[in-house]
């Protein structure tokens, strides 16, 4: 897979430089900011632009940056890497897009083997959320909450937990010891009681789902 790279801190930037070329990348370039790396891919095509958020143009230019790379390249891979799981950020990228991006923690991505999945699923076209923070999220809130959220039951919510890390249905199965037959059952509860009408892709009906729930929990802060 061709990778390009932003990352502003240097000793990330080569040490993920090593860690992509160990997993069998084609690292097409590296830059330290945001406009060094739109300028690398108008000449340099990519399957994956890896982006730091917080990166030159300060303070997000991986935001900025993106923006742009989705304007120019529609079907080129987006990951954001960030030291913290900040749901401000997530609904920022998922307004960039809900194809073939995610948002994974530094820390996290320090094997081969996340980082390939992790590229792998969104060159797939795949979205890709940091497992905690999809499960910070999308955890039952206190109090007495209103809306259509509140009526989903606790294995409900945590299958959606999972779908908002972009999990499959067999990934949610596996995970939850059930059935897939069960776990296709609750995502369609949790369809019905988001309102998202079937004749909606399913992969989009997915990310609604998810989206209509985090958006419920920012009205509520």
């Amino acid at each position: 897979m061709r990778v390009a790279l932003a990352e502003d801190g240097a000793l990330f930037r080569e040490g993920l430089v090593m860690l992509l070329q160990a997993a069998g990348h084609e690292v097409v370039g590296c830059a330290a900011g945001g406009d060094e790396l739109v300028a690398l891919l108008a000449h340099h095509p990519a399957d994956v632009a890896i982006l730091d958020i917080r990166m030159p143009p300060e303070p997000d230019g991986g935001l900025v940056t993106a923006e742009r790379l989705r304007a120019a390249q529609p079907d080129m891979g987006l990951l954001f890497l960030s030291h913290y799981a900040e749901s401000h950020y997530l609904m920022r990228i998922l307004q960039i897009g809900t194809d073939a991006i995610g948002y994974r923690l530094k820390e996290k991505v320090g094997s081969v083997d996340v980082l390939t999945d992790t590229l792998n699923r969104i060159e797939a076209g795949e979205i890709v959320i940091e497992p905690v923070l999809a499960k910070r999220l999308v955890e039952r809130p206190r109090g007495d909450k209103k809306g259509v959220v509140g009526s989903l039951s606790e294995r409900e919510l945590d299958v959606l937990r999972l779908m908002a890390e972009g999990r499959s249905n067999n990934g949610i199965a596996a995970e939850l010891f059930v059935t897939p037959k069960a776990v296709e059952k609750h995502i369609a509860n949790i369809f019905g009681k988001l309102g998202l009408h079937p004749d909606t892709a399913e992969h989009h009906r997915r990310v609604l789902a998810v989206l209509t729930y985090l958006r419920s929990q920012r009205d509520e802060d």
